[in-house]
């Protein structure tokens, strides 16, 4: 199937909405926390800087808008990017791709074309997960494919929490494809593992990659009810939970924790290396880490 400027139009236009309503929720949220220890806090807001990224000759090659809220009620840090890019691939990024999938003619013909969501909240409460969404669209004049997934981090686990999240997410699948939870929760278990340490991120969630069914319709479908599952699964554990006091050593926990996902993301996450191999703007690829961290 040929993949015209309408098909990328529509795609690119969907990340800025969800994009958006995204950013409503989590302003709401902040809105509602009006008791506990940090409700004298002002309810934060999202703050929005564009990133441009400069091609191989220093002419446009597209950029993104990050939505950055620090110091909320609810929220610690929490960061939704947006981004469309393009140009040619560095030998690199080509290799990269290449390892996992054939791309026919990209060493002759290197142009990619690409957009997408990234989204990473680091919570002010132990008690309330903090999460992860992306999803994204990738065009080379060989293949195109979707790709993404949802996944929750919880400092202190909660099997309720893990439940309903996961039956969220199986719901948007089980809509599109039986196959695709079973499918993309196994891949996010894998994909989600801090190897040196042999242990899990998180709770786990979702993940796919490289989705061309060869129904560009039907994939941009089931991109965009991920990206709404996120919203229903996610906003009612925080407000479960963004109430409840905590411990200083529950904020510890929390601390190591965020060290490890500092970890993940800076040796293992695909979207990490693409972003920093293509020239995107690196604080908006290092947005995923967290403000504070220790390490034991």
């Amino acid at each position: 199937m040929n993949i015209s400027d309408d098909h990328k139009s529509r795609a690119s236009a969907w990340f800025e909405d969800i994009r958006d309503r995204i950013c409503a929720a989590f302003e709401a949220l902040e809105d509602a926390q009006d008791t506990g220890p940090f409700a004298g806090l002002e309810p934060g807001r999202f703050e929005r800087k564009t990133t441009r990224r400069a091609g191989e000759d220093g002419e446009d090659a597209g950029g993104g808008v990050m939505s950055v809220m620090r110091g909320g009620r609810v929220f610690e840090k929490v960061g939704v990017n947006i981004s469309t890019v393009h140009g040619k691939l560095a030998d690199r990024a080509q290799k990269s791709l290449t390892a996992r999938k054939e791309i026919p003619g990209l060493e002759q013909d290197p142009r990619f074309w690409a957009s997408g969501i990234s989204l990473v909240a680091h919570m002010r409460s132990p008690k309330t997960p903090a999460v992860h969404m992306n999803t994204r669209m990738f065009w080379t004049p060989g293949a195109w494919w979707f790709g993404g997934g949802a996944d929750l981090n919880p400092m202190i686990e909660n099997d309720a929490d893990t439940a309903d999240f996961h039956n969220t997410l199986k719901s948007a699948c089980a809509a599109h494809d039986a196959e695709y939870y079973p499918r993309f929760k196994a891949w996010a278990d894998e994909y989600f593992m801090i190897r040196h340490w042999n242990e899990p991120r998180g709770v786990g969630g979702i993940f796919y990659d490289d989705l061309c069914t060869g129904d560009w319709e039907a994939d941009f479908a089931f991109t965009r009810s991920v990206g709404k599952a996120f919203i229903d699964a996610f906003v009612p554990i925080t407000e479960r939970h963004m109430r409840t006091p905590w411990t200083e050593e529950e904020r510890e926990i929390q601390l190591v924790k965020r060290g490890r996902y500092a970890e993940f993301n800076l040796v293992y996450d695909r979207g990490t290396q693409f972003g920093l191999q293509t020239g995107h703007n690196p604080e908006a690829v290092l947005m995923s880490l967290p403000p504070v961290a220790k390490w034991p």
